[in-house]
């Protein structure tokens, strides 16, 4: 016989692939894009002028998958590589990737609240605290705020001076790592 958290769990699993399912589409209906390049774009828009390896790392492609995806996108004139000091050069979206990220982020808002219609007031700002506390604990697993954040719309997460829970995780996780080599290097 299964438990209430089994059940739960299943529960959670079902929601998570519908949602899933829901969100793949996005980036096709809203462009032409995979959805690594879909995020890529949202990455910079939030971030622009990482490098082309850091922007592979936070959408999990390999570095060189990662020029591929880059090359793509500056064919299609979404994004443009930019020379810095040295040998840096980092890669920042055109004025049409600008419009294209913000087209994607407004078809996943549009889904995302749309799967919340049939919950009344309470139940989404319950809702909404069980989900912090998860994003925590994935965290926590995980370890990569930007990873775990790479389709999000960063202003939709912190309105009113409310804080990210990824952000709040990996804030506290550099400030414990920053304790501990201190008292490492003082011990």
């Amino acid at each position: 016989m299964h438990d209430e958290r089994e059940r739960v769990a299943n529960l959670l699993g079902a929601t998570a692939l519908a949602i899933t399912d829901d969100l793949l589409g996005a980036p096709a209906a809203a462009s032409r894009l995979s959805m690594s390049a879909a995020a890529a774009l949202i990455v910079l828009r939030a971030t622009p002028g990482v490098s082309v390896t850091e922007l592979g790392r936070r959408v999990g492609l390999t570095q060189s998958a990662a020029v591929r995806m880059v090359d793509g996108l500056e064919r299609d004139a979404l994004v443009e590589r930019r020379r810095g000091i040295g040998n840096w050069t980092g890669v920042h979206p055109t004025t049409k990737g600008r419009r294209t990220a913000d087209r994607l982020l407004t078809s996943r808002t549009s889904q995302l609240t749309g799967v919340l219609d049939g919950l009344g007031e309470t139940e989404v700002r319950d809702l909404g605290a069980l989900l912090a506390k998860l994003l925590d604990g994935l965290y926590q697993g995980s370890g990569s705020a930007d990873r775990m954040c790479r389709l999000c719309d960063r202003t939709a997460c912190t309105p009113d001076g409310v804080e990210c829970p990824v952000g709040a995780a990996d804030r506290a996780a550099a400030h414990a790592a920053a304790e501990d080599g201190a008292r490492t290097d003082h011990g």
